[in-house]
């Protein structure tokens, strides 16, 4: 929301601004708890990318996980900040980490496996070419939205096929966290107005960042999981300090 107070950055250029005031806590950060919240999408993300790393799985995830740090920063910068240029930063990572999805979901079966990598890298491109001069809103939403609901078949599918009961409560828990950000974005932007005179705002943006951050954790999990299964790697889910799930596999020696 548009405040009068001066700011590092200049005035708002970005076609989206959320139900948090600008600047209320700092000159150099437009939207405090928007830009923060997505501290822990970087720390999952990270912690992600370690164990990938650690038990040498196949590179597309270390990707995978890389993106979602991308993302994160990405958003931080445009909420922090406010600008065009920085809003493409958040947007084009979305857009990019979803044809990564479609890729890690729909690749095992693909027989032409040049083809599809090829196709979505240059999609990719085209599609951040025409975002930096063309301002979408309502047509980046749905263009977003489309691709997360082509990944939903895939996504059912792996959840139908596997058996292990801790993998499909990965399953389970992407998509309450989905469910609720959604709710929380949803509440954030349509009823702005009326938050707006409340004592507390519960920053419904800044949560959604935060159950982002866990959705797709889970969901990076629960691909990881699959994968190992197709690999033969006997793949279990194991709880960090009883807490966090991650995937731990045994490799046959060949491998």
């Amino acid at each position: 929301m548009a405040d009068a107070i001066s700011s590092f950055w200049g005035p708002v250029t970005s076609t989206i601004e959320c139900c948090e005031k600008n600047y209320a806590y700092s000159s150099y950060i437009a939207e405090f708890f928007n830009t923060m919240s997505n501290i822990p999408s970087i720390l999952l993300a990270l912690i992600g990318l370690i164990n990938a790393l650690r038990q040498r799985f196949e590179k597309r995830f270390s990707v995978l996980h890389i993106s979602n740090m991308i993302l994160a920063i990405g958003s931080m910068l445009y909420h922090a900040t406010l600008q065009h240029v920085q809003q493409q930063s958040d947007e084009t990572p979305m857009v990019w980490e979803m044809l990564l999805y479609m890729y890690i979901l729909y690749s095992p079966d693909w027989h032409y496996r040049t083809t599809m990598p090829t196709f979505l890298f240059l999609y990719g491109v085209v599609f951040a070419a025409v975002h930096s001069v063309v301002r979408f809103e309502i047509g980046f939403k749905v263009h977003y939205v489309i691709l997360c609901l082509l990944c939903i078949p895939r996504m059912y599918k792996y959840y139908i096929y596997t058996q292990d009961v801790y993998a499909k409560r990965l399953a389970k828990l992407y998509v309450v966290t989905l469910l609720i950000g959604s709710l929380c974005w949803l509440g954030d932007n349509v009823f702005c107005k009326e938050i707006s005179s409340w004592p507390v705002n519960p920053q419904g943006h800044a949560l959604w960042h935060v159950f982002m951050g866990f959705n797709s954790y889970f969901a990076n999990t629960f691909l990881m999981f699959c994968r190992a299964e197709q690999r033969g790697w006997a793949p279990k889910i194991v709880r960090f300090m009883g807490l966090l799930p991650y995937v731990k596999i045994e490799k046959p020696k060949t491998q």
